[in-house]
């Protein structure tokens, strides 16, 4: 039977997982939209599926074989995080991870991990984790006070990468530094006080830590660094966008 009303509690409670950091969390579960990250989604994740009226008219040959509630245009509005949804949502398990798993992840070559220190911005975030999984990173570990990797925008921003790297969300970022280093893995800090590094002087198992986007790396996370490093420019730029400057510094240490 098709959802109609906004006030229906199934519908009151994916537009409160869209919204509330605290209800994903309480839940375990987060909102993922479009048709793209939809058919990213592992089978085995894949909790509740809404789609719109237009959707199940135009799209039936996709929705064979899938268990979906559809729902009024109307309502999937209310639901959709976008200006122009796609119409087919969904809700869907949250991955569990602790620093032990992602440092377990290293393999025979080069290994490369990336720390965030209080990201705020959820484009950064998203565009870190989906570059991350380019440059084959193993994985993402971030602070407690770090945008919600959940957050729909986030989501939007890995286009199907929070389903295959990785990463886990820590209270004591301090601790998680320090285990990488018990565990051989240099740790570079990108600082504007750092030493400008050059191609192919990068540790073959290597843990970037970047900071906010205004504030950069605390002084505590700095200091735990093995070596403070920053990216040569040119002209009167100081610093990079947090998501360029992980990049830049992922794939030289791939590429080296």
């Amino acid at each position: 039977m098709i959802i109609t009303s906004a006030s229906n509690e199934q519908i009151k409670k994916v537009i409160q997982l869209k919204e509330k950091a605290k209800a994903r969390r309480n839940e375990g579960c987060f909102v993922v939209e479009g048709i793209k990250m939809f058919s990213e989604i592992p089978e085995t994740d894949l909790r509740e599926v809404y789609v719109s009226e237009q959707f199940e008219t135009e799209h039936q040959a996709e929705l064979a074989g899938i268990r979906y509630q559809p729902v009024s245009d109307s309502v999937f509005k209310k639901m959709s995080d976008t200006v122009t949804p796609q119409g087919i949502l969904a809700i869907v398990q949250m991955k569990s991870y602790q620093v032990e798993d992602i440092i377990k992840e290293r393999q025979g070559g080069k290994n490369c991990f990336v720390v965030l220190d209080r990201l705020q911005d959820p484009g950064n975030l998203g565009t870190i984790l989906r570059t991350g999984e380019g440059a084959g990173i193993r994985g993402l570990i971030m602070s407690r006070d770090c945008v919600d990797i959940y957050s729909p925008k986030v989501i939007r921003s890995t286009m199907g990468s929070i389903f295959r790297v990785p990463f886990v969300v820590v209270d004591d970022l301090t601790e998680a530094v320090k285990l990488l280093k018990e565990n051989h893995i240099t740790t570079y800090a990108a600082h504007l006080k750092g030493e400008i590094y050059s191609n192919g002087n990068l540790d073959r198992d290597c843990a970037f830590l970047i900071g906010n986007e205004a504030r950069g790396l605390s002084d505590e996370i700095a200091a735990l660094a093995d070596k403070k490093i920053k990216i040569p420019m040119d002209g009167q730029v100081e610093s990079l966008n947090a998501a360029v400057a992980t990049a830049i510094l992922m794939y030289t240490h791939k590429m080296q």
